[in-house]
């Protein structure tokens, strides 16, 4: 039987314990702006702007409600056109100061859809998330700790991990670029295999990785120098970051195609950006090794 109020519960809890660390790591307050959706519920979106650590950083919940799915959701599964539907979900983007500190994505949601006719047995439901990394200047341990964890947290669900790192390694693509977003992580959707209960067991296994797989490496790379070059190609690469989102996401597309909150929906969008025409970086830099050696899918 399907417990949606202790997905409810979960996600909001989750979020609260995210906010928590974040504000000790940053040493400034999270903003908490709670928003009603006039086609059905709200959420509570909490960000924090020229912090300590973060320059930019949202950790949202919502649970919004609606009776006509947007494109977005029907290209792929048309059979829920016309169906009442309910989606709820935690979705994150730190976007830090430092550019030896990466930048991170994480997400766990539930979607269910009724039945036309109002019948349960012919309900849809499912799970979906992820986290995934984005840095800037490649670090092995951090990459191989990230991916570590992610892996650690899906061990007693046999098979899945392998899965939904290749899953994240082909979604977490600019496909305009032929080039990866980061160094991907795991990502899974429209996830119901086993039940109900075992799949909200694989997304809070997702979620509760979250500050293990991340805050290790904030700590490593939160204090190293870094100057204008370091900076510049910070502001450059968040350049490919704002293009997936709104060029390739998924959540992104739904959440602008249902009527979602602009504001919630894009504060995943860094607070300051470049782009340059045609730029490549010099062959033996730093910059260049990230892409030759890092922005690449491999076995970490």
């Amino acid at each position: 039987m399907m417990d949606i109020g202790a997905v409810h519960r979960y996600l909001t809890g989750l979020q609260e314990r995210i906010v928590s660390r974040l504000e000790a790591l940053d040493g400034k307050p999270f903003l908490r702006d709670a928003w009603e959706r006039p086609e059905g519920g709200g959420g509570v979106s909490r960000l924090l702007e020229e912090g300590n650590l973060l320059e930019r950083g949202g950790v949202g919940f919502s649970h919004v409600l609606g009776t006509k799915l947007p494109p977005s959701a029907t290209e792929h599964r048309p059979d829920l056109a016309g169906r009442p539907w309910e989606a709820m979900g935690v979705s994150l983007v730190l976007h830090p100061r430092n550019p030896y500190v990466p930048t991170v994505h994480m997400n766990v949601r539930f979607f269910a859809a009724k039945s036309p006719d109002g019948d349960p047995g012919k309900g849809v439901w499912w799970f979906g998330g992820g986290m995934d990394l984005t840095p800037y200047y490649g670090f092995e341990e951090d990459c191989a700790h990230f991916h570590r964890v992610n892996r650690e947290a899906l061990a007693p669900f046999p098979g899945l991990h392998a899965r939904f790192k290749k899953w994240c390694d082909e979604y977490f693509l600019n496909r305009h670029r032929r080039e990866p977003r980061g160094i991907g992580g795991t990502f899974f959707d429209d996830f119901n295999e086993g039940g109900f209960d075992a799949c909200f067991a694989v997304q809070r296994a997702v979620g509760d990785a979250f500050l293990p797989a991340y805050e290790p490496i904030v700590q490593r790379r939160r204090e190293a120098p870094w100057g204008e070059r370091e900076r510049d190609f910070q502001l450059y690469r968040r350049g490919r970051y704002v293009e997936f989102n709104l060029v390739w996401d998924r959540g992104t597309h739904f959440g602008l195609q249902s009527g979602g909150r602009t504001e919630s929906i894009l504060m995943s969008m860094p607070p300051l950006v470049k782009w340059r025409y045609d730029w490549k970086p010099e062959p033996g830099t730093p910059e260049a090794r990230l892409y030759t050696d890092f922005l690449v899918p491999k076995d970490w």
